[in-house]
């Protein structure tokens, strides 16, 4: 018998997201049922509930950053009981047999991820919702574990903002003796900061505001450089190694390339739209430096980089928010008020509107 759910839904591009009923699908033999504890909420929920991406499927109820408890696992399930912590990021299934999915990147899926909300299920052809909801039943080739020895709740943004620095640090092997520069931040920035120190790399900001220093610092910063300073920018020619891009607008490379060392590496992970302005061809080719781009990562990365935090006691900095609020928390995420991710506790869900 389907599963009716309690959740928030966005019914079209323009309405705030509302209280939403709807049916979950009856859990099949690889399946696990899990009660969401709390679900991060991500910039590219609010892209989505609002068709900037121009791709919505409504009514949607958006969450891809979700910590929750086991409660039941299907008969072929072995990885899973009752009772564990577990974790789903932004993929919920994918083609399993081309060379992506076969080398553990299943967000590169030659066919396409099936996302977790916004996406049609490849079985049975329905929609999937996502974590701003107290259920979700998941194939346990995506599902992950989390230590309780980690802050559940804020644990939750690691499964997009975390996996999504981590994965091109350690594609490009960050590690001691790295230089490493990170541009932005926020949500992703902080957690890049974070992860580069405790890779051991010497860490710097690049920021367009002044005042962050301390800031930074807490994070993992080694240094802070100020982007709009030319004296500073200039200070900083060919320092690094490579450059993590978190900065989500279009914005200048071209400055942070004199950055890199010879073969060094600008990775964006923010950015989507267009290049603007036109990056500057000699400044690529005269210090063989690279352009690059990261999406995410692969459920066995994912679960690298979670034991890695239990690890090493890293988790995001948040603000948790009752779930009837997460309309006034998309205002504020779109003046960049939050520090550095809102997570909704979804027991919230249990209290009158």
């Amino acid at each position: 018998m389907a599963l009716s759910i309690r959740g928030y839904a966005a019914q079209n591009a323009t309405s705030p997201l509302a209280a939403h009923q709807f049916e979950r699908r009856d859990p099949r033999p690889d399946d696990v049922v899990i009660d969401i504890l709390y679900c991060g909420v991500c910039h590219s929920d609010i892209h989505q509930a609002r068709n900037e991406w121009h791709g919505s499927i409504y009514p949607m109820v958006p969450g891809h950053e979700i910590v929750g408890r086991v409660t039941a696992v299907g008969s072929q399930v072995t990885r899973f009981k009752a009772g564990d912590t577990v974790g789903v990021g932004c993929m919920v299934d994918s083609c399993r047999h081309c060379a992506s999915c076969n080398a553990g990147l299943e967000q590169y899926c030659e066919e396409g991820p099936t996302w977790t909300y916004n996406a049609m299920d490849r079985r049975d052809g329905l929609p999937t919702f996502g974590g701003y909801s107290e259920r979700i039943v998941v194939s346990d080739k995506f599902v992950v574990s989390i230590s309780d020895k980690l802050d559940l709740k804020a644990a939750a943004p690691l499964l997009c903002a975390g996996i999504t620095t981590w994965s091109p640090l350690r594609h490009w092997n960050i590690g001691k003796g790295s230089k490493v520069a990170v541009i932005g931040l926020g949500g992703l920035g902080h957690m890049g900061l974070k992860f580069a120190k405790a890779m051991g790399a010497d860490v710097t900001l690049f920021t367009r505001t002044p005042g962050k220093e301390a800031e930074a610092r807490r994070l993992g910063a080694d240094h802070v450089v100020l982007s709009t300073d030319a004296r500073q920018m200039s200070a900083a020619a060919k320092q690094f190694d490579f450059i993590l891009d978190t900065v989500p607008s279009p914005h200048d490379l071209n400055p942070y390339l004199a950055t890199l060392k010879l073969n060094g590496v600008h990775c964006l992970v923010g950015q989507l739209e267009p290049l603007d302005p036109p990056v500057q061809a000699g400044m690529v080719i005269l210090g063989r430096r690279s352009i690059s781009g990261s999406a995410i990562g692969g459920i066995a990365e994912t679960q690298e980089m979670l034991d890695f935090c239990a690890e090493h006691n890293i988790v995001s900095d948040i603000e948790m928010i009752d779930i009837k609020d997460i309309n006034h928390a998309y205002d504020r995420m779109l003046k960049s008020d939050v520090h550095y991710r809102f997570v909704i506790d979804i027991a919230s869900l249990k209290q009158p509107a």
